[in-house]
């Protein structure tokens, strides 16, 4: 092969390549909201349930603690894409409900999400 085709053909592979690399990262990154979705469909998909106290609530949060093995974790989940499944006076959540954690990372827990919810209505 001649030096000019021999560059051409690299130049093509090199745009070929920049292209497939530019399609894997657009597929691959996603919205946080939609990673946030995820996740909370995992857990609930393979998680445990255990016994939760919602210890305070705020326009997008619940704070709540556990006890798992002995060792006490506190979290908070972010309930903004789920305020159609929060109740009008979410102040009332507040004291025993239900989670679900990971078995393998007790500290990724839920309270609630698309498809399962632990919350108590009083």
């Amino acid at each position: 092969m001649n030096t000019p085709v021999l560059v051409a053909l690299l130049l093509r592979l090199a745009v070929l390549l920049l292209a497939l690399a530019a399609w894997i990262v657009i597929r691959v990154r996603r919205k946080s909201s939609d990673r946030e979705q995820r996740r909370r469909l995992a857990v609930n998909a393979r998680g445990r349930l255990g016994d939760a106290t919602i210890t305070d609530v705020s326009a997008d949060t619940i704070y709540y603690s556990y006890t798992v093995n002995g060792v006490v974790y506190e979290g908070s989940q972010d309930v903004s894409q789920l305020s159609s499944l929060i109740p009008s006076e979410p102040e009332r959540l507040i004291g025993p409900a239900s989670l679900k954690y990971q078995p393998r990372n007790p500290a990724n827990s839920i309270v609630i999400c698309e498809e399962w919810s632990g919350l108590r209505r009083r």
